[in-house]
């Protein structure tokens, strides 16, 4: 007698988590370090430095990876192509050692949908005074197509 099993996933929702009215709470400022194709040295951030490819937004708590995404988009034109992926990392900051550590959060991909598309900053750990480093790597161009040659 041969059984079968099944298996659902399921997203669960933190019921705790009470929705943030934005017209009633300030924004944050979320510091973004966004690089092409790697993520920035953890190195950069120590000492009180930065690396110098920083993007400021005003955001809240329960912003998600994808609203963050569709920022970025829109002061930056090169990530636009469907299949860019952004690749979030969260820089925690510990000020008694001087050092910081990364943390991985999700990625999203350009015009598809994903898991990670609906997280949120406070789902995430996300502490006022992080940092996100945001690694953006263009859709692969597949390989390099032959010119046609014309018959002489």
């Amino acid at each position: 007698m041969a059984s079968t099993v099944e298996s659902k996933v399921e997203e669960r929702k933190d019921t705790n988590e009470k929705p943030i009215d934005r017209e009633k709470t300030c924004p944050l400022l979320l510091r973004v370090f966004c690089s092409n194709g790697r993520h920035n040295s953890l190195a950069e951030y120590r000492r009180g430095n930065t690396p110098p490819n920083e993007l400021q937004i005003y955001t809240w708590m329960d912003a998600t990876l994808r609203e963050i995404g569709s920022l970025i988009l829109e002061v930056n034109p090169d990530t636009r192509r469907r299949g860019t992926v952004f690749e979030f990392c969260l820089v925690c900051l510990e000020s008694t050692k001087n050092m910081g550590r990364l943390k991985t959060l999700g990625s999203i991909t350009i015009g598809q949908k994903g898991f990670d598309d609906n997280k949120t900053l406070a789902q995430l750990g996300f502490i006022i005074g992080d940092y996100l480093d945001i690694a953006i790597t263009p859709p692969s161009r597949g390989p390099p197509q032959r010119r046609m040659l014309r018959p002489y």
